[in-house]
């Protein structure tokens, strides 16, 4: 029996079914290295998906610091430490506006439970409103608000999930005019549900990339629309950063930047930590100091010194390496060679995007927009055949998700490109 088989078995006895692979054929890695990975048997692969490893795998200034503090102490929160109080002054000095306040967690999950506990304290609401086919974490309040997985019959509700802005395949198509202010209406509808139900919104969350959706991009004055409806029926603007957040759209350092917004409070998740389970809720004094009449927050592993040393480092990175400006560019140049591929290739409907977070959506036909769900899976697989590692996302599964580590460069780029190719062209 092949070790791989052997462990699979292993795996399903000990961990249960409800734990999923990506590939047909399990990848068994072991080590990691920048923008790559290698498996058991030393093959090499191009990671094109993992933004886990936001500035690459193992990076050695991370690892560095993670090594330093841990041989040195870690506990939590209620000691006072220098590392912590730093690391929450600089991630807030990379935000907007009046977000200066940081709570500390250890997953996007956690982040956005707690997200949605300042948003019921401060507005006294208890209605929310999400995307639909959304996915914000997998507690037992968040899960429901992930309506990608939890059944639409189950909801409870408080909860209004609204269709997403998809040029490509939604209400209002590419070319139609004002098509943000048209699928702002959306979340004016869903207000109205709220309160036909005895609810108010107490928050609207939103993934500004939409990556569960198939990457998309908000069409022009969407957020702000929206924002304003949100805030004008008292509830709170919820940006969810986990996806878009970090540097990752190469505009900006988080993702509601590029529409001109600031919300309430912004939630961030894994790429903090490149790897290593850091996360956080960042908020207004104001906002922070309302909840606190009421609640105490504490969080055992949450914004450790441990933690706070990987995260300052990670910023480091961020700084040293120009990793924005880098994004921009190798962004750009994936883009560009992305949509060519699209003008050759007929099982490309879409490519939407930016930096380095692309979805291309697999067609069977540009015409009537069938769904490529079979020939997106193939994709992915010959791609894995061939060394490079991607998955597929979206309500019909048929969107090649492409989000390396920042670190990608033009080379790599140019590398998934020509191996994309072979595989649309096989």
């Amino acid at each position: 029996m092949p070790p791989e088989a052997d462990l699979l078995q292993r795996r399903n006895r000990a961990m249960g079914p409800a734990y999923r692979l990506f590939y047909r054929q399990a990848v068994h890695l072991v080590r990691g290295e920048g923008v790559w990975l290698y498996d058991v048997d030393g093959k090499k692969y191009l990671d094109c998906y993992n933004n886990v490893a936001s500035v690459g795998h193992c990076h050695p200034h991370v690892v560095e610091a993670l090594n330093r503090q841990a041989s040195t102490l870690n506990t939590h929160t209620r000691y006072l430490h220098e590392h912590v109080v730093r690391y929450a002054e600089r991630l807030a000095s990379s935000l907007p506006g009046d977000l200066s306040v940081c709570m500390f967690v250890c997953t996007g999950t956690e982040a956005n439970d707690l997200a949605f506990r300042i948003a019921n304290t401060v507005s006294g609401n208890e209605g929310a409103i999400v995307m639909e086919n959304a996915y914000h974490g997998n507690s037992a309040v968040v899960s429901k608000l992930s309506t990608g997985d939890y059944p639409a019959s189950e909801r409870p509700d408080y909860l209004v999930a609204v269709e997403p802005p998809n040029p490509y395949r939604g209400s209002y198509r590419y070319r139609e005019p004002d098509l943000g202010a048209r699928y702002a209406t959306r979340v004016g509808e869903a207000i109205n549900q709220l309160s036909e139900r005895g609810h108010d919104p107490a928050m609207f969350l939103c993934d500004t990339i939409f990556d569960s959706n198939g990457a998309l991009t908000a069409p022009s004055g969407y957020f702000c629309e929206v924002y304003k409806q949100v805030r004008a029926a008292g509830g709170l603007c919820v940006a969810d950063e986990v996806q878009s957040g970090l540097c990752r759209l190469g505009d900006h350092m988080w993702g509601f930047e590029d529409f001109g917004v600031v919300p309430d409070i912004v939630t961030m998740g894994k790429p903090l930590g490149d790897g290593h389970p850091l996360a956080a809720v960042v908020t207004t004094p104001a906002i922070a100091e309302e909840f606190a009449y009421k609640f105490h927050y504490f969080n055992t592993f949450g914004g450790n010194p441990v933690s706070a040393a990987v995260g300052m480092a990670v910023l480091d990175v961020i700084e040293k390496e120009n990793i924005l400006q880098s994004v921009h560019e190798v962004g750009a140049f994936l883009g560009a060679g992305l949509k060519a591929l699209a003008e050759k290739y007929e099982l490309i409907g879409d490519v939407r995007g930016k930096g380095l977070f692309y979805g291309v959506e697999i067609v069977r036909d540009r015409a009537t927009l069938e769904p490529g769900e079979a020939e997106a899976r193939n994709l992915s697989e010959i791609l894995r055949e061939n060394g490079v590692l991607l998955s597929t996302t979206g309500p019909l599964n048929n969107v090649i998700k492409i989000r390396p580590p920042l670190v990608f460069s033009e080379s790599n780029a140019r590398m998934l490109l020509e191996k994309l190719e072979q595989a649309l062209a096989a």
